[in-house]
């Protein structure tokens, strides 16, 4: 039987799985009950199975029937602090946890590969690593998971690495969407604070105002961004925080904003810094006063390597059928810590149309969203894909030795 058809018989588990995850999501990177049952559904697999020293990740390395190189799949495990208000009867008991962006489905997709592949285990001419982790959502468990040498887990570091990722919107179910070079965007936050002294709002002669000069800051830092930074290599900066003062009628020591930064190149993250620190201080000389700006760099642009996104295109057509893939356009604002896999290895990420068959695409909820609902349809297309991506690419690589 193909990959695809075993795939099908798996269904059940799989959507029994991801159920059972929904249901009793976990944050951070601190995933107890995610990592059991994780282990319970590899059980009995021919793996080599360690778990993380600083967070419940597992990673599981498959021996193939030949030697040859190493090819590693990713799929993550945590949830978000969302309260669920979406209607299906395997909602969230934990109040204030949810699944909203899918990564239940990642997981139990990367399952299904690991039994597909098991079963196939003498037809691969090399290992493969299942890298499951936990973290992706704000706290690098990507990086973690280099640190303690996921990349190393085999014996020889991956030749690819692939990962997956559905979506409740824009895309149809079932159909696989990436592109070529930057796929999405680095994630940096700064926060500034203006330093004033405080005085009575009927007299600001006689203190230093902060909140002028910080909202000057916030305006002037827009035109930074536009006039700054070449138009096909953007920077994103939106001011999700500004907090200062306690009363109308008092001038407040101190006025602090906290600031998202996206960008589409490793050369703007770079610059982006330190333009936010000149402006800032610039404009806070100007006023008599002083500003601390403490920038974080947390996940690097996405890049997708060209020769690796090719080949994940030419597998989904060959496999699922040419309708069932489409080229993204452009790159998306939002970030992914497999950015960091990606930084050390040659690979692919690619989204997976998730939205209900009832749905409309086009205005279903987005992923992050109270409302986000996904498609059990897909874990079996998921778990194929990621299947085939190994066993071809393997055999891409015993052919060409």
């Amino acid at each position: 039987m193909s990959l695809t058809e075993d795939a099908k018989g798996l269904h059940g588990d799989l959507v029994h799985l991801r159920r059972t995850l929904h249901a009793e999501p976990e944050i951070g990177l601190y995933l107890p009950r995610t990592q059991e049952r994780v282990l319970t559904a590899l059980d009995g697999l021919p793996l080599e199975i360690g778990t993380g020293a600083a967070l419940s990740s597992v990673t599981a390395v498959l021996r193939g029937g030949r030697p040859g190189p190493t090819v590693l799949l990713r799929g993550d495990m945590d949830a978000l602090p969302v309260g669920e208000r979406a209607n299906i009867d395997y909602a969230s008991t934990v109040p204030g946890h949810m699944h909203a962006c899918g990564h239940d489905l990642h997981t139990s997709m990367l399952v299904g590969a690991a039994h597909l592949l098991s079963a196939r285990r003498e037809h691969l001419a090399g290992d493969v690593v299942f890298m499951f982790q936990p973290g992706e959502e704000g706290y690098d468990g990507a990086g973690h998971m280099l640190a303690e040498g996921v990349l190393e887990a085999s014996g020889s570091r991956p030749v690819a690495a692939y990962g997956l990722h559905v979506s409740a919107s824009g895309a149809p179910g079932g159909v696989f969407v990436t592109r070529k070079g930057p796929l999405m965007a680095a994630s940096d936050v700064a926060t500034v604070r203006v330093l004033g002294r405080g005085g009575h709002g009927s007299s600001p002669h006689a203190a230093l105002d902060p909140i002028p000069a910080a909202c000057e800051m916030v305006t002037a830092l827009q035109t930074f961004a536009t006039r700054t930074f070449a138009p096909f290599d953007p920077v994103v900066l939106t001011v999700g925080s500004f907090h200062s003062g306690t009363a109308a009628n008092v001038i407040p020591d101190d006025a602090r904003f906290d600031i998202t930064v996206r960008t589409f190149s490793a050369e703007s993250q770079a610059k982006v810094r330190d333009g936010i620190a000149r402006v800032c201080r610039g404009i806070a000389a100007a006023h008599g006063l002083e500003v601390d700006v403490d920038y974080d760099e947390q996940y690097p642009v996405t890049v997708n390597d060209d020769t690796e996104t090719e080949f994940v295109a030419d597998v989904v057509a060959e496999v699922h059928g040419p309708e069932r893939f489409a080229w993204q356009p452009q790159p998306a604002a939002a970030s992914e810590d497999f950015s960091r896999v990606l930084n050390e290895v040659p690979g692919a990420f690619v989204f997976l149309g998730a939205c209900p068959a009832d749905r409309d695409p086009t205005a279903a909820a987005f992923n992050h969203s109270p409302l986000a609902e996904f498609d059990d349809a897909v874990l079996g297309d998921g778990a194929a894909l990621y299947s085939e991506l190994a066993l071809r690419r393997l055999a891409a690589a015993d052919s060409a030795a």
